[in-house]
């Protein structure tokens, strides 16, 4: 049985990040890149499709505490999912906050420049589940999406 080229792995966030991720800034849609042209035309940006599922793509940067090597520690994740994943849990820093990630995969790849080629993985996920350690404890369960984290919830 042979495994195709852009197989994506499903792993246990535990198993991938076992000191959990520290969310930086914000989720974004994951843009296609629009050349001088395209912008002087007036298209539209149009936001990135999962070849997979067909749900919209969305990005955020997350950093590993459990990495040792600083350039490696803080990465992009891809989100998919049809409308914007928020983060259930609070900032402990000014934009940052701790995260675990829901229906987490992973799909090697190969990183690095010349000589210097490494092992890495491309990791998505398809949203946010409450963190199991980090700033959350004291908010017995609730969550910090607010308004726009209900309107997630009823559209799903």
């Amino acid at each position: 049985m042979a495994i195709t080229r852009d197989h994506r792995f499903a792993i246990e966030f535990h198993d991938a990040f076992p000191q959990g991720l520290v969310l930086v800034g914000e989720v974004s849609p994951d843009n296609e890149y629009q050349s001088r042209e395209d912008k002087a035309a007036g298209r539209p940006v149009r936001q990135r499709v999962d070849e997979l599922t067909g749900k919209r793509q969305w990005v955020c940067t997350v950093t590993d505490p459990d990495e040792i090597k600083a350039k490696r520690a803080s990465f992009e994740v891809t989100l998919i999912a049809d409308v914007q994943p928020v983060p259930t849990t609070s900032e402990v820093l000014p934009g940052m906050r701790p995260v675990e990630l829901d229906g987490l995969t992973a799909q090697p790849k190969v990183a690095g420049q010349g000589e210097f080629k490494y092992q890495s993985y491309a990791f998505r996920a398809t949203g946010f589940k409450a963190a199991a350690s980090g700033g959350n404890r004291g908010s017995a369960g609730k969550t910090a999406g607010g308004p726009a984290q209900e309107q997630q919830s009823k559209a799903a």
